[in-house]
């Protein structure tokens, strides 16, 4: 099945969160560094669904982040065709996405609606991130990475901007528009929880491909020491040497430009 072509990149979504902007910008890096298929990355900013008339509900107190709701609004945002990825921002790619997508069984595209991984999480801290509450429910972090076949008849009926904007959001987070076999499951590297998923060593298949700091990262100083904040500081700091090394390009070539033009001032 083919998801992705120089023509048709795979679109992937990520959740957008002002107090976690440099965890989007980490997590777009490293996923566009392994990638070895093309790939369309866009941030979802509840902003500017609102001023688009696409999302009007009002926040509540257990949404821990601006994109509690609007993920769901990836099928509508996918122009309701193929498949697309909706991803929270506070992942951590470490393999390449093509092993996310070969995942996907060949039947997919009339069986499956969409495809998770199906954890059992239930967190035993009160808050998370920045003192958010932390929520216990069914299926909980099964929305966080969702692949979605964007045209299946059932997600174009059920995630619309006015549902997306109403519905509960056990209705939403739990996939309460779907049966079960129309739930695909997808191996937990790709969704590894961050002091719930354990690597067993003698075990390839526990490596995480995928790391989700899903209580709180290390751009949190309370999780500053977690596990795995290693690899999310090094990548961090890629990410700023590279900033600087393009802040470094453009000042040389407006140096350059000026050059010019006062040479032929001169002339």
């Amino acid at each position: 099945m083919t998801v992705s072509s120089p023509e048709q990149p795979f679109r992937v979504f990520v959740g957008y969160d002002p107090r976690e902007d440099e965890a989007y910008e980490v997590c777009r890096r490293s996923l566009l560094r392994h990638a070895t298929v093309p790939v369309d990355v866009r941030p979802i900013r509840q902003p500017e669904l609102r001023a688009a008339g696409l999302y009007w509900r009002e926040r509540g107190p257990t949404e821990s982040t601006e994109f509690s709701f609007t993920r769901f609004l990836t099928p509508y945002l996918a122009g309701y065709r193929g498949w697309a990825l909706f991803v929270d921002c506070d992942f951590l790619y470490l393999a390449d996405i093509a092993g996310l997508l070969a995942c996907l069984p060949s039947d997919s595209s009339d069986r499956l609606a969409v495809a998770c991984v199906k954890h059992e999480y239930a967190p035993a801290e009160a808050t998370k991130m920045d003192g958010a509450i932390q929520t216990v429910y069914p299926r909980k972090n099964w929305s966080s990475m969702v692949l979605y076949n964007c045209g299946h008849p059932k997600n174009v009926a059920a995630l619309t901007p006015d549902a997306v904007s109403t519905q509960t959001g056990a209705f939403l987070h739990r996939f309460a528009w779907l049966d079960d076999d129309e739930i695909g499951e997808i191996p937990f590297a790709w969704n590894f929880l961050v002091g719930h998923n354990k690597v067993d060593p003698a075990d390839p298949a526990t490596q995480p491909k995928a790391i989700h700091y899903t209580s709180g990262g290390p751009w949190f100083e309370r999780y500053r020491n977690c596990d795995f904040a290693e690899l999310w500081i090094k990548e961090a700091d890629e990410l700023k040497a590279d900033k600087e090394k393009q802040k470094q390009k453009q000042q040389l070539v407006m140096a350059n430009g000026e050059k010019e033009k006062e040479e032929e001032e001169g002339n």
